[in-house]
């Protein structure tokens, strides 16, 4: 049981994991410190935390009662964990707002989609005290933001990866592990430098492929006419594109290296296929069809195993 979480970030992340927390029955008192008041009078509304603060002040229930709030350094104190659920290019701002009030038994994670740049971040704002920081990724979301969008079973069945640090505690490290496994998260390790590979190959690319798509249509003079009849196969490929453009905007830029290469090879990969069409070989053309469709059937084959069935709308980030 967990007395006191903080939570950065009430949206779609930080807000499932608050539920999900809260229907496991592993937290007494949840609060929530966003950027955006109206997310937090949202997040309280919705019974998604129990108190708000924004930095140097207070926020009311949204009733207009008695505050429910803290001030920022009152929120952050004795807390037993606190999460950063915001986009990754706060990260440094954030830790250095808490570093002061940090009491020597709380422990910082977050729910980032790179590694390397966070922990950086993090050995340069906290110094001894990022002994303190568990670096984590839960692989699960939706396009969809806001305190709205999170549910109660968003990770139930899904991995989070947590990247320990060598100063980390393991103890620490299993205070992080067992939050998630309360929200149903099934846990992996990797470095920060194995995961954030990993990911620019199987998510951060995919989201930029699916944003310049919809931007390219978009921009053609007769755009209008190309989403008139654009279906469900223009619609899959391209979900992801609904998703924050800010949050996929610091991940692209703090998995720059990675992604570069992933992009690189990608665009070898173009041209190859290019190349086969201009020259009409069918063989060449059918040969990596059916090579991606046997390896995306035992993907899904595999992935469905492991997982319960999710909502149409869910998707790893």
């Amino acid at each position: 049981m967990l007395n006191k979480v903080v939570i950065f970030g009430v949206g779609l992340i930080g807000g499932s994991f608050a539920r999900a927390l809260k229907a496991a029955g592993a937290v007494k008192h949840v609060v929530g410190v966003d950027r955006s008041e109206a997310f937090l009078s949202r997040a309280l509304e919705l019974g998604i935390i129990d108190s708000a603060a924004e930095t140097g002040k207070a926020v009311s229930d949204p009733q207009g009662q008695t505050p429910a709030g803290y001030r920022f350094e009152e929120a952050i104190a004795g807390a037993d964990l606190i999460l950063l659920a915001a986009p990754v290019a706060q990260t440094a701002r954030i830790l250095a707002s808490i570093l002061p009030h940090l009491d020597a038994s709380t422990i910082v994670t977050d729910a980032g989609s790179t590694k390397s740049d966070v922990v950086a971040a993090a050995r340069a704002v906290m110094g001894d005290k990022v002994r303190q920081f568990i670096p984590g990724h839960p692989i699960a979301g939706r396009e969809t933001n806001g305190p709205d969008a999170a549910i109660i079973d968003l990770y139930q069945g899904k991995k989070t990866v947590l990247t320990p640090l060598a100063e980390n505690d393991p103890a620490a490290v299993e205070r992080v592990a067992s939050a998630w496994k309360a929200c149903g998260a099934i846990i992996h390790t990797l470095t920060p430098e194995e995961h954030d590979k990993v990911f620019a190959a199987v998510s951060h690319l995919p989201h930029l492929l699916a944003y310049a798509l919809v931007d390219d249509i978009e921009r053609k003079p007769h755009s209008d006419l190309l989403f008139q009849y654009a279906a469900s196969g223009f619609r899959d490929f391209t979900r992801i594109a609904g998703s924050s453009p800010e949050m996929w905007r610091d991940i692209s830029l703090a998995n720059q290296a990675a992604l570069l290469t992933e992009l690189d090879a990608y665009l070898a990969q173009l041209t190859r296929l290019r190349a086969s069409l201009a020259a009409g070989d069918a063989a060449a053309l059918e040969a990596t069809y059916v090579n991606a469709q046997r390896a995306r059937r035992q993907w899904i084959e595999t992935i469905e195993a492991a997982e319960p069935p999710q909502p149409k709308d869910a998707a790893a980030e």
